[in-house]
């Protein structure tokens, strides 16, 4: 079996790949350009990628191909109207990052909540040295404790947060954007109510027609001037001009981002002109990729692939 990897540096370069060496002949790419993609694919009986897209214009030439193991939970880079075709089993991986995420949201939310670019900055430009007393007040935060925390997508993350809040003393409140998630813990609201009511907002939601453009200006305008915004979700979820618009305007206290319409940034994007990272902090896609997430991809990729072999394929994705 010939194994071909197009871009594992989506994954990082302090992971052991050799674990695929059991099942044959391993070829490993840190990047592969549109170009490049047929000449790497046509004799792989097993393709790993993250973001590579995979269609008609390249699969064709990929004779041997039986399995695409994908690095992710999202497949849409893949066609999956081909692959059902032609007898190409497409697998992703799920529930690898939860854990990761949810801690990545808290840390978005403090850093942002309890002021602590300000803090840090006071202390280490020296303005604290001989301050008449030993705490600043200058700057004010609240606790999250009795909040209301409103979540959008309540899926397997959602959730997660969701409980990690309510032991911070948060109220629970969420929007189901697919209308299919419902949960006998916390409350079910609609997106205004959501909007207009909640002090922390954090989105934990695919991107698809129902999410596309979800925030805009008109939801800024609806929110609490003291409320803090998280984007875990996807990018193109929150429109980036309102956002930056809103920021500016102070219709909101600070948004917390680790996903963009773009990714890497585009160098015109209006965030990047919020430089104050009290109001806006932004995270480059991180927050699914500690050591341990990542470590779990590459296990469970490895079982994908023995599963297939046993003739039992797991994971499988087919629209």
């Amino acid at each position: 079996m010939k194994i071909v990897i197009l871009d594992a540096n989506t994954l990082g370069d302090d992971l052991d790949l050799s674990v695929y060496d059991d099942f044959g002949e391993v070829e490993v790419y840190g990047f592969t350009s549109k170009e490049q993609v047929v000449e790497r694919i046509k004799d792989a009986n097993v393709i790993i990628t993250n973001k590579i897209v995979l269609d008609e214009s390249n699969l064709k030439y990929a004779r041997n191909l039986q399995l695409i193991c994908l690095t992710a939970t999202g497949t849409n880079n893949v066609d999956k109207n081909y692959t059902n075709a032609h007898g190409i089993v497409v697998s992703n991986v799920v529930g690898y990052s939860t854990e990761s995420v949810v801690q990545h949201t808290f840390a978005l939310l403090f850093y942002l909540y309890e002021n602590l670019s300000y803090y840090d900055r006071y202390v280490k430009s020296g303005t604290y040295v001989g301050d008449s007393v030993f705490s600043h007040f200058e700057n004010k935060y609240n606790e999250i404790n009795g909040k209301t925390w409103g979540i959008i997508g309540l899926g397997t993350i959602g959730k997660r947060v969701a409980d990690v809040a309510s032991c911070f003393g948060c109220r629970m409140i969420y929007y189901s954007t697919s209308g299919n998630n419902h949960s006998t813990e916390y409350e079910k609201v609609n997106l205004d109510t959501l909007i207009r009511t909640s002090d922390i907002i954090s989105i934990h939601a695919p991107l698809n027609e129902n999410t596309d453009d979800l925030i805009t200006y008109k939801e800024f305008i609806n929110m609490k001037d003291t409320a803090v915004i998280l984007n875990l979700g996807r990018g193109r979820i929150i429109n980036e001009n309102h956002l930056a618009k809103a920021l500016k305007e102070e219709l909101i206290a600070g948004a917390g981002i680790d996903v963009l319409e773009h990714e890497p940034i585009n160098e015109g994007n209006p965030l990047l002109d919020i430089q104050d990272s009290g109001k806006l902090f932004i995270t480059p896609h991180i927050a699914w990729a500690s050591v341990e997430a990542r470590q779990r991809v590459i296990i469970e990729i490895k079982e994908n692939i023995a599963s297939y072999i046993k003739g039992t394929p797991r994971n499988v994705v087919t629209k």
